[in-house]
Order: structure tokens, then C-alpha cells, then sequence
């Protein structure tokens, strides 16, 4: 027995966070840092609106972008397929939150309930002075917007965890009638409760206790799905000539803060200024762009989206599989942690509910062998069953049988 509770006592990162594969990220921070611009450049489209002057975007919106794969174009060019589809990612643009938030304050509460939508936060921060940009604080300080943005967080989970105990608190004595199983998880709820209150009242957010919560606590907070549990990465809008030379003066406090607040999350600068003119550019005019403002090194200045992109879907969990065939190359979005019939039901759920097995091929193995004949050859072909937990880039053909009345 005591090997088995070890194995459940196990966690990962990847177990903090709604399991779907209909995932979403929403660019986050305060008003007129270029967040608008940002979602723009992003999904290549002009749905939010960028202007100069607080709460531009009110209702949220969203556009799916997609995931740049070196792995997915070979397959691609290897296979010559009739059609292909790439991965994507949804992003969510969030209008601007400003200090008193939590308390209504600006638009208040429905712009938390729209952050509370999303599975995973870009902090988007303005790192560059601009006369003639206003700034909700009337200062551009991007440490201080992500010391309030953050504060408002806690604020909030604080209140809806504090809403959660009290109605825990009203059942406890139907829990009690019920049995004393009922009473003992009414129990081990209201502890992880009281633990995970004491943390945010410390200053600290959710995704950064990992180490102090067990398995059980995650499960608890899958389900309260609290702001500050989403995993967070951070945006850094430069203006052009700092993007260019990889400095300036608010990069090294953003760095201190994030080590301090959110270590292993990622920064990313970009230019805002940049990524606006090249949303307008074919493929070969945004490589001429990049030759015309090359850096003190002579490198060409490129886009930093399919980074920012790839990295936020690795974030927020996301990985993909392919089908590989003459008719369609795919790439399927599942999450992380899922198993081989979950993962073909995003096919098609019979293909969950008739699973047999899973032939898996590794793309690594494919490219080297040159062809599926090869890895077949090489012994590296493999059937996996029904607890076979999919890697990313696995290339999969499912087998399944026919569906009996009771699995309908």
C-alpha cells in the first residue's frame, strides 16, 4: 500500500488548471499599455479597437491564432497532403484594470469575471515613455502596474474564497447527519480552504504554492478556479529602438519582480510599434522590415508573436497530436496529462467510446526513418493501449471497434 499512495502523492504543474482542451488566454494589465495592439497584431485583424484613452475594449473579445511548428510544415511537405490545419490558440483581449477594481472600481468586477473566463494570463506591460500616450497612474512604472494588477487579484479571490466558506460553513451539519465519511470531507475541504486563505492573505498567489498543496488541495482548487492560480507570463512593450537592442531601463526591475513573484514564468519583450506595421506585410515584405532595422549586431529585427504564441500555449498546458495522412495533415489540441481514449475523443468521441488501441509513432522517429514503412521496420512503431498517456507531437491512427448499444 505504501508505494501506491506515494504514486498518487505525485504533482506536476500541468495538474493546476480546468482539464479541457478548450483553453483560453487573455492578455491582461491596465489600461492603454497596448493590449489592443497586441490582440491586433496577434490575430492579424483589427476587432479591438486601439485607441488613446482608458477603457477602449469593454466587452472582451477573442480570435484564434495560430501555432507556428516546424514539425508540422515537414509533415506537411513530406506528405503533400489535400488539405492540412495547424494548431491553434485562443486569445482573449481583457480591457484595462486599474487600481480599486475589486471594489468596482473603472468597470470593476465584470472585467475580473472575464479574467476568471480564461485558463491562463499575458501580463501586457508598457516599458516605454510617450508623451503623447496617456497612462491611467499618469506614470509609466510597469513593476508598480504589475504590483496592482496582482494586488487586485488576491483581493478578489480572497473575497469569492471567503463567499466559498461561508456556504461550506452553512452544510457542515447536513454533513454530519449524512454520515461521518460526509463530515470527515467536509472536514479536509474546509482545512485546504483555510489554507489556501492564509496564503493569499500572506500576499502570495495561488500558483505559487505548489509545494505546499497536495493532491487533494488541487483538486479543490480545479474546482474554485481562483485568478491567481492561472499560470502567468509577461509581455514587455518596448518601443522600437529597445526592442532592437535588447535593453532598457525597466527590464531589469521587470525581471527582479517577476524572480521574486513569479519564478519559472517567462518574459517576452515585443514591439508594439513593430508588430503593427508587420500584421499589414506579406511573409518575404516582414523579412525586408527586419533587414531595414537590423541591430547593433547586424541581426535582422524579426517578430517576437510566434514565441510569444508557442509559449503561451505551452503555459496553459496545451500540447498536439497529428494525423498524418494523404488526405489531411492535422495537429489536435488536447491537454497535458490526458490518455490515448480522451485524447482520440477530440476526433471523434466514438473514438473514446470504442477504443482499442493507438499506433504511435514518434515524429523524431519519423523524420529520421524518412517513412512510416521505416519506423515500422526499426521496431519503433508501437501500439499503445488505453492508459497510454500522449506526448506532444505523437503521430497517432486509432484503431476502434464497433459501438454496442451500451456504449452508445
Amino acid at each position: 500500500m505504501g508505494p501506491k499512495k506515494a504514486a498518487e502523492d505525485v504533482k506536476a504543474p500541468w495538474m493546476l488548471g480546468k482539464f479541457s482542451t478548450h483553453l483560453k488566454v487573455g492578455l491582461v494589465g491596465p489600461p492603454n499599455v497596448g493590449k489592443s495592439t497586441l490582440y491586433n497584431s496577434l490575430s492579424k485583424s483589427h476587432h479591438s479597437e486601439a485607441a488613446n484613452y482608458p477603457f477602449c475594449t469593454i466587452n472582451p473579445t477573442e480570435t484564434r491564432v495560430q501555432v507556428e511548428d516546424d514539425r508540422f510544415d515537414w509533415l506537411v511537405e513530406h506528405r503533400q497532403p489535400k488539405g492540412f490545419q495547424k494548431p491553434f490558440l485562443t486569445i482573449v483581449d481583457i480591457a484595462g484594470l486599474i487600481r480599486g477594481a475589486s471594489q468596482g472600481e473603472g468597470l470593476g468586477n465584470a472585467f475580473l469575471s472575464h479574467i476568471k473566463a480564461v485558463d491562463g494570463i499575458i501580463h501586457v506591460m508598457r516599458a516605454f515613455e510617450d508623451a503623447d500616450v496617456i497612462h491611467s497612474e499618469d506614470v509609466v512604472n510597469p513593476v508598480a502596474d504589475l504590483d496592482m494588477i496582482t494586488s487586485e487579484l488576491r483581493i478578489k479571490d480572497i473575497a469569492d474564497l471567503g463567499g466559498l466558506i461561508a456556504a461550506h460553513c452553512r452544510v457542515k451539519q447536513g454533513a454530519a447527519t449524512k454520515s461521518p465519511a460526509h463530515l470527515k470531507a467536509w472536514e479536509e475541504e474546509k482545512a485546504s480552504m483555510d489554507k489556501f486563505l492564509a496564503w493569499l492573505e500572506s500576499g502570495k498567489d495561488i500558483r505559487n504554492g505548489l509545494s505546499e498543496w497536495s493532491t487533494k488541495d488541487i483538486d479543490f482548487l480545479n474546482e474554485y478556479q481562483l485568478l491567481t492560480a492561472k499560470p502567468a507570463m509577461f509581455a514587455v512593450n518596448l518601443s522600437l529602438n529597445d526592442y532592437k537592442r535588447k535593453k532598457n531601463k525597466f527590464l531589469k526591475p521587470i525581471f527582479d519582480w517577476v524572480q521574486a513573484n513569479a519564478a519559472g514564468s517567462l518574459i517576452i519583450p515585443y514591439s508594439g510599434k513593430l508588430e503593427e506595421e508587420l500584421q499589414e506585410l506579406d511573409a518575404a515584405a516582414c523579412a525586408k522590415r527586419g533587414e531595414e532595422e537590423k541591430n547593433e549586431k547586424g541581426e535582422p529585427t524579426i517578430s517576437a508573436l510566434p514565441k510569444m504564441i508557442k509559449t503561451a500555449f505551452n503555459m496553459v498546458n496545451l500540447i498536439y497530436f497529428f494525423t498524418y495522412g494523404p488526405m489531411e495533415v492535422r495537429a489536435w489540441v488536447i491537454r497535458r496529462g490526458m490518455k490515448a481514449p480522451v485524447a482520440g475523443a477530440v476526433i471523434h468521441t466514438d473514438f473514446e467510446k470504442a477504443f482499442i488501441m493507438a499506433e504511435v509513432m514518434a515524429f523524431d522517429d519519423l523524420k529520421e526513418a524518412g517513412s512510416e514503412a521505416e519506423v515500422k521496420a526499426k521496431g519503433k512503431y508501437r501500439s499503445e493501449g488505453k492508459l497510454y498517456e500522449v506526448k506532444d507531437g505523437d503521430i497517432i491512427t486509432f484503431k476502434i471497434g464497433q459501438l454496442t448499444a451500451a456504449k452508445k
